[in-house]
């Protein structure tokens, strides 16, 4: 006769409670996911644009390994920090940002 583990009957642990961000952080957050969608799409065209598509040529354009340069551009997950890698490589591309800091048209 198997022997049941006690464990089994327990719910799990639970995971300690994530802070709730504040309103003006999440404010912050979303307008930051925004920003890296509208870049990624910039950089994206501005790469297809100049015919360059493998992994390798997007990592030297962009001025980063290859790995990381197409997970910047393809992630579905916002990390922080991403905007800042993004306009980076926008700069680097020479590619208009409307609404970037800087930018006459805002």
């Amino acid at each position: 006769m198997k022997r049941m583990d006690p464990s089994h009957d327990q719910p799990p642990p639970s995971s300690p409670a994530t802070p709730k961000l504040k309103p003006e952080e999440r404010r912050a957050r979303q307008a930051d996911r925004l920003t890296t969608i509208r870049l990624r799409m910039l950089i994206g065209r501005e790469l297809e644009e100049r015919g360059i598509t493998a992994p390798t040529a997007i990592g030297e354009a962009l001025g980063m390994p290859a790995r990381e340069a197409t997970s910047l551009l393809t992630r579905h997950q916002w990390r922080e920090g991403d905007v800042a890698l993004l306009q980076a490589a926008a700069t680097r591309l020479g590619v208009h940002v409307p609404g970037a800091p800087g930018d006459a048209g805002v």
